[in-house]
């Protein structure tokens, strides 16, 4: 993971990290995992999601984004961005400071496996560190599960 200066799991209050194989290539999952404009479809923990300044509807370099999530508003930018292979994006909102990322690695069968990793800081993440770091876990797993049905059902439109 290409992790932003002061983001690495080493430095963070709270660190979550999932994976899972998935029987799809990666072309095929990266195409959901940047159609972010559609993750309220099919992402039970994503409320709504809105592009700023009129960019959209995929993830790209550098693409700004507000949406809900735990039931938060978060601020995002996409920053950094290897097609088929890693896209990671900051998130800022009360109280704490976070960097998620997505690694794509390509297996033997047509198969891939899928990190997600998250880091968070602030005053939030001191005070409920344990609470966090489970729903982290929980959600993230939650992510990757819908992210594999998605795939399998092909590319979106």
């Amino acid at each position: 993971m290409h992790w932003p200066d002061g983001m690495e799991p080493e430095h963070a209050t709270v660190f979550a990290h999932n994976e899972l194989v998935i029987p799809a290539a990666p072309a095929t999952i990266w195409h959901w995992l940047c159609r972010a404009s559609g993750w309220p479809n099919w992402y039970s923990n994503c409320g709504w999601l809105k592009f700023r300044d009129g960019e959209g509807p995929d993830l790209a370099p550098g693409a700004a984004f507000v949406w809900k999530t735990f039931g938060v508003r978060v601020r995002s930018t996409v920053i950094v961005f290897d097609p088929e292979r890693e896209i990671g994006w900051d998130a800022a909102a009360f109280g704490l400071r976070a960097y998620h990322g997505w690694q794509l690695e390509v297996l033997d069968g047509g198969h891939t496996r899928v990190i997600t990793e998250e880091t968070q800081h602030g005053p939030l993440t001191t005070i409920g560190r344990w609470y966090l770091r489970r729903g982290l876990l929980r959600e993230h797993q939650n992510w990757l599960e819908s992210l594999s049905r998605m795939a399998q059902s092909g590319a979106p439109v």
